[in-house]
């Protein structure tokens, strides 16, 4: 099995515009298959912290770090959320990275689930906007 390279890619590699659901990440070139995208950057939330913050962008690494990811310096916030995603963050040493599941063509949007929790809370009262649930 191949290892995991948890360096991200050339950051002119992906471009910020509009999307369906506001603003997206777009590849700007063809990302290949388990490619390291970008990593989910921010601050680290003091203890109990993400229970009063009013932060959308948070991300729970594990029980004890939560990182708040709404600096817009945080291009990777800009990832939205699909239910058939082309990319998954996978946790590393307390951080978090963005991989491509699958190639990704130029001018096709990054997108990954969010997960069940931020889905019912957020995502549901809406509805989902995703191409999945639209198509």
């Amino acid at each position: 099995m191949k290892r995991r390279v948890y360096e991200p890619i050339d950051n002119k590699a992906y471009v910020v515009k509009r999307s369906s659901a506001g603003l997206g990440l777009f590849a700007a070139v063809a990302i290949p298959k388990g490619a390291c995208i970008i990593e989910y950057k921010g601050r680290v939330l003091a203890k109990g912290e993400e229970y009063t913050i009013t932060s959308q962008y948070l991300f729970e690494v594990n029980a004890r770090v939560t990182i708040d990811g709404k600096a817009r310096s945080n291009t990777a916030r800009y990832i939205n959320h699909s239910c058939r995603g082309n990319a998954e963050p996978i946790i590393y040493k307390h951080c978090v990275y963005i991989f491509a599941k699958r190639k990704i063509l130029p001018g096709e949007e990054i997108v990954y689930d969010y997960g069940k929790e931020f889905w019912k809370e957020y995502i549901k009262p809406k509805g989902c906007k995703c191409e999945k649930c639209t198509f």
